[in-house]
């Protein structure tokens, strides 16, 4: 076989179309010299419309290569009543472009996203840790402002879970007084943190 013209030196060729099919029919009992002719006639074709789609050169050359050799491997699978072997060609040619561009898009997209992942995770952890740890110490402080009755009773609501009645028992204290101590102790923490309702 010839060595490969480089992609976009030679002229498409002027054999007639009738020959292709010939050609091709050739090309797909494993002839050589065959493939080479088709080569030589198909090659700038095939690659002017690679070009066109996926628009950098290196790449084009890549992708046309490509589709010759899809081309030499499945000739027995063209069909003249389906259309011209360049009419053929451009339609690989055209599908594999496409493909190598969204792919690379795909290729593209994947790593930004990934990229924005990583960089919005790192950034929220971060602020997420050190809002928690401000917020916890400005709790700590409320909390230091309250009677020892509405800390202990706050700490065993909202820490531990307990409902009022199980605060009111474990601190043996009567319930409405429990209740009392918790609605002014958060009221107190409430404004010592600066919520607003």
């Amino acid at each position: 076989m010839n060595q490969p013209i480089p992609f976009g030196t030679g002229r498409p060729s002027d054999a007639d179309p009738c020959d292709l099919t010939g050609v091709m029919q050739q090309v797909a009992h494993g002839d050589k010299q065959a493939f080479s002719a088709l080569y030589d006639a198909l090659a700038p074709l095939v690659f002017g419309i690679v070009l066109k789609v996926v628009r950098d050169r290196a790449q084009s050359e890549e992708v046309a290569q490509e589709v010759m050799i899809d081309l030499w491997r499945q000739a027995a699978r063209y069909r003249p009543d389906a259309g011209s072997v360049r009419t053929w060609a451009a339609t690989i040619a055209h599908r594999r472009a496409v493909d190598r561009v969204r792919s690379a898009q795909a290729a593209i997209d994947r790593e930004h996203a990934q990229a924005a992942r990583e960089h919005t995770t790192a950034f929220d952890e971060v602020a997420e840790q050190v809002e928690t740890r401000l917020e916890s110490e400005q709790v700590r402080r409320c909390m230091r402002g309250l009677t020892e009755l509405q800390r202990q009773a706050v700490t065993l609501a909202y820490y531990q879970g307990l409902t009022y009645r199980e605060v009111a028992e474990t601190l043996r204290t009567p319930l409405p007084t429990i209740k009392t101590r918790m609605r002014d102790g958060l009221i107190r923490l409430r404004d010592c943190m600066g919520v607003t309702t």
